[in-house]
């Protein structure tokens, strides 16, 4: 099974596709897709849903996971963002056929490390080690696009 996890953001979307093959994950493609402040928004949201169909053109996912979106009562233009950048991902998702998944940032944290209250630097870890990763993504986004993918990964062969 091919999971590819994403990372939304307006400023730059983090993704990571893994294979899911007789309980061994392999690390297939991993990236970023980076829009720049300076253009208008709809460009950006359009730059992400044109690299999104690239993505799943290339990888040819049986899925795809999101992280469920948490809003900060004193940033609430924060949700709206995200909302329109994973909007254009389901959009994408929904255009290809591809079955979208989403999860709380604790469950993905709590399947990846065993605590829901994991830092970022221990899932980075987890992360790596679990791909096999001679280094350590350079983004964060990338990272938490391959922690959801693996998650998923690992709810799905529970729920068997």
């Amino acid at each position: 099974m091919i999971i590819l996890g994403i990372d939304p953001a307006l400023a730059i979307t983090g993704y990571g596709a893994i294979q899911a093959k007789a309980g061994h994950l392999a690390l297939l493609e991993a990236g970023i897709i980076q829009t720049s402040a300076k253009e208008d928004t709809s460009k950006r949201l359009g730059k992400i849903y044109r690299g999104i169909i690239k993505l799943i053109d290339d990888t040819r996912p049986h899925c795809l996971v999101l992280e469920k979106i948490y809003s900060h009562y004193r940033h609430p233009t924060t949700s709206y963002i995200l909302g329109q950048a994973r909007g254009v991902i389901c959009l994408a998702a929904a255009n290809k056929g591809i079955p979208f998944f989403e999860y709380g940032a604790t469950r993905i944290k709590k399947a990846i490390v065993g605590k829901g209250l994991a830092s970022k630097g221990q899932v980075q870890r987890m992360v790596a080690d679990t791909l096999k990763l001679k280094t350590l993504p350079r983004y964060m986004d990338v990272t938490d696009a391959l922690a959801l993918a693996i998650a998923h990964s690992y709810i799905v062969k529970s729920r068997i």
